[in-house]
This record gives structure tokens, sequence and C-alpha cells, in this order.
């Protein structure tokens, strides 16, 4: 193993190691990117048969299209809580945590500062009662996988990462 070391790099970090923790985590704090973390949960029709159909809300504006159930997590809050809680205030599903799984990729990063967590879960359309509050959430229905309706732009992209929608297979989704 080679190790080149730069004198000048080599003098930073001896100092900045040198410091007290919460000096360092202060210095860290403020000169790394900070990033909006929140959770979205893909929710499927167990009972679909083919593609699938997927759980779409229609949030206010509805000119921009569909969406997916999601919101910001809580100061502390784990992920996949932050994606039961969302998907409860939102659609009236109500799941454990433990019902929901990460999708794969579980996180998205977005250039414009942002991670969405994402997971998925499947319920039976026939039987699940959407519970919308009319404010936040205008609608929520089931939509075939291969028919989707007009969906906003950071849905497309991050269904897009799932091979799903209009977007599905790009690089650039």
């Amino acid at each position: 193993m080679i190790t080149r070391r730069s004198p000048l790099r080599t003098l930073f970090y001896r100092a900045f190691y040198g410091l007290p923790f919460p000096l360092r985590r202060r210095l860290v704090r403020l000169f790394v990117p900070k990033y909006v973390v929140g959770s979205v949960t893909l929710v499927r029709d167990a009972e679909a048969t083919g593609a699938g159909r997927l759980l779409l809300l229609r949030q206010p504006p509805a000119r921009r299209g569909w969406g997916l159930p999601a919101g910001l997590l809580e100061r502390r809050e784990p992920p996949i809580v932050g994606a039961a809680r969302e998907l409860a205030e939102e659609t009236g599903i109500r799941l454990a945590p433990d019902r929901l799984r990460p999708a794969v990729p579980n996180a998205v990063v977005h250039a414009q500062g942002w991670v969405d967590m994402v997971f998925e879960t499947e319920v039976p359309a026939s039987t699940t009662e959407l519970v919308v509050d009319g404010a936040e959430v205008q609608e929520a229905a089931w939509h075939p996988i291969d028919d989707l309706p007009h969906l906003t732009t950071a849905t497309a992209r991050l269904l897009g990462h799932y091979g799903i929608g209009p977007l599905a297979g790009r690089s650039d989704a």
C-alpha cells in the first residue's frame, strides 16, 4: 500500500482532531451540506393482477398532478415511523411500521436539497377504506401502474427510480 501525504492536509487533520469533540461537531455541521428528509410510501393493491395498481393522491393545487403518500420527518423520527404516520394522516390507512419495507433504492437524493426515504407495502384495495381530509389531500385513488394519470414532476421522477411511470428506465429520473 502506498500512502501519499500532503503536508498541508496532514497539518489540517491533526489540528481538526485535536479540537474538542463539540467544536468539531459544530464545524462539521457548519460546512457540510444540509438536507431535508422525508418519507414516501409506495402502496400497491395486494389484489391486483398484471402490472398492478398504485395508490395516488391529489393534493392542492390539483392541476399539478397526482402524488404519493409522503411528508417530512418530525425531529428525531425514524423514517419508517414517519412513513407510517404520513400514510395514516393522508389516506386513513393505519399500518404498523413493520408492515412497511424499504424500497430499493431506499433513499433518493434530490438535487434541490432533500432526501426521500422510500418504503413499500401492499394492502387489499377492495377492503381498505381511504379517508382524506379534503384540505391537505383532496382525493386518494387506485390507479393501474401501466396507465397512470398525470403525475407531479417530483412523483414522476421518484417513480422512475423504481421502473414505474413515464420516466421509467431514464437515467435522469
